[in-house]
């Protein structure tokens, strides 16, 4: 399990969910569209302040970005 691919499909399928473009998730964390774009790849290592950003970009705790449960997301 590589945690960064983890977090990013689930970034990127909570993202999807609420129907968020990137630009309107990375504005919300304060950050910009190319890092969430990273992220969703699983290219940026998080850090806990960048979790918790993205959870409440998303309106979901911190740990459901981190769940290795969920369904496989197409990238």
């Amino acid at each position: 399990m590589d945690i960064r691919r983890v977090f990013g499909a689930n970034v990127r399928r909570y993202r999807l969910a609420a129907r968020l473009s990137q630009e309107a998730v990375a504005e919300r964390m304060g950050v910009d569209r190319a890092h969430v774009s990273a992220i969703e790849r699983g290219l940026q290592n998080a850090t806990l302040l960048t979790i918790l950003q993205a959870a409440q970009a998303l309106s979901v705790r911190p740990a459901e970005l981190l769940e290795d449960d969920v369904p496989n997301v197409k990238s």
